[in-house]
């Protein structure tokens, strides 16, 4: 085997863009922790919101087509169509470009307008704003990193994402901080300015990334083209092959941003209404709410007992009430977020490996790919999200430096959690189905779950006695339904299917023993350490380490890792000597 083929081994990319990934989220939390601790839950809010809409452009701009690009280009270089490789990348930019431009103009001259009437929150407008640019950079950027993943080389994917990361960390916390402490009044104008400056970080580390990416795509280009003489398909036809790959995938994931969107509307929609309820002094609300509320006085510049009390005190604390309330949810949603994240890695490997394999009809391998990248999924998946449900309270309290209230966030991150595996499962299923040619089933299936979560979050958050913990229950609804589904659609129409049994089974042992392991050393230690921040987070600390010890004994014990799937990775079969792994 080439050196050059082993770097381009599926899990040696993988490995490679893990890395990066993990190195990229630890300069995220570095750059969330303490934005969750200096904004305000309604700045949070008023952020949040405004990054859901970024979302919502940016799937509808590159969900697709960086993955129609990478498999195009995957499938040229495996065939020797060099030429048409070329052409394949030139068209894709073309249309790159458009849609980023179209989606930048929605965003800066329509910002008002979609904070105002899409997602229910006004103020959130200079953060709307202040994303604009870097959706527009955001599309050029993935028309080189789909090029790039097309021959797996994840390295200029890895090194952008790095630039954005560390911008976003040190200009974003910067400028969000150099506002707060400014001379801007009213401080409410200047607290929402603080959320849009954190937001211009993004954008000036996307306008860094694109300049990067061209850079190197101009400095590999001529190095790594070879002669060829294939003819290549006229413009028109390598576009039609592109929108027949990507718009089915662009569906799929753009209907989970329509859904997430109207979540965002209906959840602060609900709120308002049962915050209006209780400022009107409804019989029976106000005692519901102060039933599960009673020391969430974070939701009230007072408490739920002292607006009950004034009904006309005006419509300004229903708004602010369900600004800060949302904006608590989403703070545990970015750390729900996380084991999504760390899929990225292997979605970005599957479609062009297994498209690789198929495309020289090698089955076998197509199968052991597929199955080797669900088994680390899960590996991955399991222990994050069961340990965010045995761990949700102490880990927010912990990650938010003691600014929520755990009482709220707690039960909302242990949800959250066990939604993350269904997240994680579901993803990974997708990508598996797109390199099989299987592109618009997995449509149907995130409209069902889509459906399902609207449906939920509409009945539960607009009942007073579950409120906000309904918003997290439909997204766990939501993903559970769309991964069994999508598993069942593997197994029913991909030949040669992954084996569920041992893909899933030690992996779920594993992590349902570290998540009691987790939860009785937390029990154990908040008793003799508690009283102070300090404390509480050396407990936390405490028992997230003996979880992870715990882990990766059992791994090791239940021999979860397959020598099969070490001998993917980069030195794998020396991994598995060593381990004893047959």
């Amino acid at each position: 085997m080439s050196s050059q083929h082993k770097k381009n081994t599926f899990y040696g990319a993988a490995a490679l863009l893990a890395v990066t990934t993990v190195l990229v989220k630890i300069i995220g939390a570095i750059y969330k922790i303490p934005l969750m601790a200096i904004l305000s839950d309604e700045a949070y809010g008023d952020f949040s919101g405004a990054y859901n809409i970024y979302t919502f452009f940016l799937t509808i701009s590159t969900a697709g087509l960086p993955i129609a690009l990478s498999k195009t280009v995957s499938e040229c270089s495996t065939l020797g169509r060099e030429n048409q490789k070329e052409r394949v990348f030139r068209v894709g930019f073309s249309a790159f470009l458009f849609m980023g431009v179209l989606s930048f103009l929605c965003m800066s001259l329509g910002g008002q307008l979609v904070a105002t009437h899409v997602i229910e929150n006004p103020k959130a407008v200079y953060s709307v704003l202040a994303l604009a640019p870097s959706v527009l950079c955001a599309c050029c950027c993935s028309a080189f990193r789909g090029y790039a993943q097309g021959h797996m080389n994840m390295v200029p994917t890895g090194v952008s994402q790095v630039i954005e990361a560390l911008s976003k960390m040190l200009l974003g916390l910067a400028l969000a901080m150099l506002i707060l402490h400014s001379a801007i009044e009213p401080e409410e104008l200047r607290d929402r300015l603080s959320a849009a400056g954190a937001l211009a970080g993004v954008s000036i580390g996307s306008i860094l990334s694109v300049v990067y990416l061209a850079w190197n795509h101009m400095r590999t280009r001529h190095r790594r083209r070879t002669r060829s003489a294939d003819r290549p398909d006229s413009d028109g036809e390598i576009l039609s092959h592109l929108l027949k790959l990507a718009i089915p995938i662009t569906l799929s994931s753009c209907t989970l941003s329509i859904v997430n969107l109207i979540d965002t509307k209906l959840v602060n929609g609900q709120l308002q209404t049962v915050f209006a309820a209780i400022e009107g002094g409804l019989t029976g609300i106000g005692n519901s709410v102060l039933d599960i509320f009673s020391k969430a006085e974070l939701l009230f510049q007072g408490n739920v007992a002292d607006l009950a009390a004034h009904p006309d005190s005006g419509i300004q604390p229903v708004l602010d009430s369900a600004r800060a309330l949302y904006g608590t949810y989403q703070k545990t949603m970015s750390i729900y977020n996380l084991p999504f994240s760390l899929m990225v890695p292997l979605t970005a490997c599957i479609v062009p490996a297994v498209s690789a394999c198929i495309a020289r009809r090698d089955r076998l391998g197509a199968q052991r790919t597929t199955e080797s990248a669900m088994r680390i999924s899960a590996l991955i998946a399991l222990p994050c999200g069961i340990g965010l449900f045995s761990l949700g309270g102490p880990i927010i309290y912990l990650l938010s430096l003691g600014n929520v209230d755990a009482q709220i966030a707690g039960p909302l991150l242990s949800i959250l959690g066990l939604a993350s595996i269904f997240v994680c499962i579901q993803v990974v299923a997708s990508s598996i189905l797109q390199a099989n040619g299987i592109v618009n089933l997995p449509i149907i299936t995130m409209a069902i779950g889509g459906a399902a979560k609207i449906f939920m979050s509409y009945a539960l958050v607009g009942n007073p006695k579950v409120m906000i913990f309904g918003a997290p229950t439909g997204t766990l609804a939501c993903f559970a339904i769309v991964s069994v589904l999508n598993l069942a659609i593997i197994k029913r129409m991909i030949p040669r299917p992954p084996r569920y049994s041992v893909v899933f089974a030690k992996p779920l042992i594993a992590s349902v023993i570290m998540g009691g392991a987790a939860w009785a050393c937390h029990g154990l230690l908040s008793k003799f350490l508690h009283g102070s921040f300090l404390m509480d987070a050396v407990a936390t600390a405490g028992a997230i380490l003996a979880a992870v010890v715990v882990y990766a004994v059992l791994v090791v014990v239940l021999q979860v890792l397959s020598k099969e799937d070490l001998e993917l990775m980069p030195k794998g079969d020396k991994i598995a000597k060593f381990l004893h792994i047959q």
